[in-house]
């Protein structure tokens, strides 16, 4: 009989003890597993993302939707890549962070562990399932996992894949879960005596649902609306090659870039090649009033600059002054990525120490936003908060620390009453 989802979140609270146990050997052999399980299945589960692909068409989903949902041979190698990757990163558990006498034969120990249980809410991208579950996995977390609808039957085959090897490994019965119906999202959020964390992906407004709706402490990841700012003083070549590939190199996904701010001292300069480069990759531009006075497009409104698109399209203002893309930024950004472009050091250092965002960048694309280009091997999401883990998400940030204390017979009272007192020296290893 299949378990409801309190009571599967009971079995896996009791099962993440023993995951927290499972050793590095045991936790890489389950990512070694999952591997060729991947190679071994691949054909069938590109036959199920056909069919999440095929209801998808049917029911009108759009294009940039259209491609984040489909899972196909090039992303198959890329999970598979990312896998082989995290087997080669160092074991984030265990690792101490320091170590203090605070007396003799009295020593505390700060340790890295586990945060648990970990329910995370994502997209209809396939992909994103393989990456949440071997991070969680590598880093001794149990995870429940909740994708999009729009990738049923993709992400049941490869859940099974993950699922398999990770018990023929030795890993316990209930070290994940997959929730398919939106209901038990619902009932998800009930469980806050058994899971230690959520981390939500989706829209601003899905987020705060979430969180105004649970005891479970939350991990906002929500709208991913980046912008660049084009400086006065910038290598107008350079700048359309990063502002083209923000936008354009993959547009359906948070860390594209949805506002472009260009100094009105350089906006001649700039904005005709950019135009140009932009509609030969049949971006739509939407512009201010003074924007459209240089080049031809459709007209933006204040909507469109708190809008994450997701899509080709781009909206784009002039600035008086680097102090008011700043502002700009801060105001109407998901403080996710923003980048400027610039070749004056000074302007360059500013504009990364003002503006407030998790990622913030310097004649680079804003799509270099990802845990595995940051070397993380994937990520569980962007968190745009500042509090537990800031920026894509990898292991460091599944876990936290515990404090161990190794004594002989210590007492407070020794110390309450002045018949020893502490002499806190760190001991270094």
């Amino acid at each position: 009989m299949e378990l409801g989802i309190r009571e599967e979140m009971q079995r896996m609270k009791k099962d993440s003890a023993r995951m927290m146990a499972a050793s590095e050997k045991m936790r890489n052999q389950a990512l070694a597993d999952i591997k060729e399980g991947l190679i071994a299945n691949q054909k069938a589960i590109l036959e199920a993302n056909e069919k999440d692909l095929q209801k998808a068409r049917e029911d009108g989903l759009d294009a940039p939707l259209l491609k984040r949902l489909k899972f196909d041979e090039g992303k198959i190698l890329s999970v598979i890549k990312g896998i082989e990757d995290l087997i080669n990163l160092p074991d984030p558990l265990h690792q101490v962070l320091f170590k203090r006498e605070l007396d003799e034969g009295l020593v505390l120990v700060r340790e890295t562990c586990p945060i648990g249980v970990i329910g995370v809410i994502f997209e209809s991208r396939p992909d994103a399932l393989v990456q949440i579950s071997t991070l969680c996995l590598k880093s001794g977390n149990c995870a429940i996992l909740k994708g999009g609808r729009e990738a049923l039957y993709t992400n049941r085959a490869l859940f099974d894949v993950i699922y398999q090897a990770g018990v023929k490994a030795g890993l316990p019965e209930h070290f994940l879960f997959l929730a398919e119906a939106r209901s038990e999202i619902t009932q998800l959020l009930s469980c806050h005596e058994w899971v230690d964390l959520l981390i939500p992906r989706g829209s601003n407004a899905f987020v705060q649902y979430i969180m105004d709706n649970t005891k479970i402490p939350v991990m906002g990841h929500a709208d991913g609306i980046c912008h660049i700012y084009a400086d006065q003083d910038l290598d107008v070549d350079q700048a359309i090659q990063v502002i083209v590939d923000s936008k354009t190199q993959y547009p359906a996904v948070c860390n594209a870039t949805e506002t472009l701010l260009v100094h009105k001292n350089v906006a001649q300069k700039l904005l005709p090649p950019l135009m140009e480069a932009l509609q030969s990759k049949n971006v739509e531009v939407r512009g201010t009033e003074e924007v459209r006075k240089i080049v031809d497009c459709k007209p933006a409104t204040e909507e469109d600059f708190a809008t994450e698109y997701l899509d080709y399209i781009i909206s784009i203002a002039l600035v008086e002054s680097m102090d008011q893309a700043i502002d700009h930024i801060n105001h109407y950004g998901s403080h996710h990525t923003d980048c400027i472009l610039t070749t004056n050091d000074a302007n360059g250092d500013y504009f990364m120490e003002y503006v407030d965002s998790a990622g913030v960048y310097r004649n680079c694309s804003t799509r270099f936003a990802d845990g595995y280009r940051y070397g993380f091997g994937a990520e569980v999401g962007i968190g745009t908060g500042k509090l537990h883990a800031r920026g894509p998400v990898g292991l460091d940030g599944l876990c936290t620390y515990k404090y161990k204390m190794y004594g002989k017979g210590h007492i407070v009272a020794d110390y309450a009453e002045g018949r020893k007192e502490f002499h806190f020296q760190d001991i270094k290893e």
